[in-house]
């Protein structure tokens, strides 16, 4: 072989080399993993337990940046943007991923284009709660109460678009009735107000229900999930209390990992491998448990699919409930 073939087969070789080196080598420098909610929170507090068993088995810092703001909005708009290397994560969720899409005009980024998933860390279940002077017991009497009050009856949320929010317009559809949305800068004031008697009712995440229910401040009447909640056992589902349809349509609400969209299949599949090591720990176990969240994780082609879905699902959601975007 000639100097001329024999420099341009070392060149062919030096760009193969670099080219597969970022998956080979990654990663080489610390991961940063955007929360769209402040510190302190239960997602926050889910982050921070699987953090360092990322790390040790990354090998690498990954450091968690709370970015709160927009329903979660301002840190999956961040996502987009950053360089697709797979050093850029954020914990999306039903609302950033299905919800906000269909509720603001102006999102800064497409759920469907611009991220590919990781996988899902766990599910939760909202549960329907009603302050004791409501006298309903059960959610079709709920519902009668409804029908029976004038204007209907009201329920809180934490704010339009959140999750609890249209956890309540889909009970409305489905059990025909007319209700009256009382939004919430958060769930925390909302459910305040509930057990103060402001409101008739709301949605509200599993694990700070739990001790107002046992406290008897307010009353449980079902959960959103298709099934009954490992953590809440005696609660039935809406399914069960004569709701026919709505586990299909409203629940596997969830908290899951995302990277921007075209970031290399050997990061998002060492991401995805490590991540579910995490969730299998004891000590991320015990956090979930203390969360009153579920366990749940998928291959990354699995969760995108279901991600897709979804949005569909919800969309259709918005759109029925009448839901104007802002």
């Amino acid at each position: 072989m000639d100097t001329k073939r024999l420099r341009r087969a070392a060149v062919a070789l030096l760009v193969l080399a670099s080219a597969g080196a970022p998956a080979q080598d990654y990663p080489n420098k610390p991961v940063r993993w955007l929360i769209p909610f402040a510190a302190g929170g239960p997602t926050d507090v889910l982050a921070r337990a699987v953090a360092p068993k990322l790390s040790e088995s990354l090998g690498v810092s990954v450091l968690v940046e709370n970015r709160p703001g927009a329903g979660g909005g301002l840190a999956m708009e961040a996502l987009a943007r950053a360089p697709a290397d797979g050093y850029t994560l954020a914990m999306g969720h039903t609302g950033t991923q299905a919800i906000n899409p269909h509720i603001y005009a102006k999102l800064g980024y497409d759920p469907r284009k611009d991220f590919a998933g990781i996988t899902p860390l766990v599910s939760y279940v909202n549960v329907l709660v009603v302050h004791p002077s409501v006298p309903a017991k059960t959610v079709a009497e709920l519902v009668a109460y409804a029908k029976s009050k004038p204007g209907g009856a009201t329920y809180a949320s934490g704010g339009n678009g959140a999750t609890n929010h249209l956890s309540g317009e889909l009970f409305g559809l489905i059990a025909g009735v007319s209700l009256v949305h009382v939004p919430y800068k958060g769930s925390a004031p909302a459910l305040v107000d509930l057990m103060g008697g402001q409101v008739d009712f709301m949605f509200d995440i599993l694990v700070t229900s739990l001790p107002q229910i046992r406290a008897g401040k307010v009353r449980a009447l079902a959960v959103t999930s298709s099934r009954r909640s490992e953590y809440a056992p005696d609660i039935q589902t809406m399914q069960e209390s004569g709701l026919a349809g709505y586990a299909e349509a409203g629940s596997e609400l969830y908290f899951g990992v995302f990277a921007p969209a075209g970031t290399p299949k050997a990061a998002v599949d060492r991401l995805n491998a490590e991540l579910v090591k995490a969730m299998q720990t004891p000590e991320v176990r015990e956090r979930m448990r203390i969360q009153a969240y579920s366990p749940w994780t998928l291959a990354p082609e699995a969760f995108d699919a279901f991600v897709k879905a979804d949005y569909e699902k919800w969309g259709r959601i918005v759109r029925d409930a009448g839901i104007k975007r802002e």
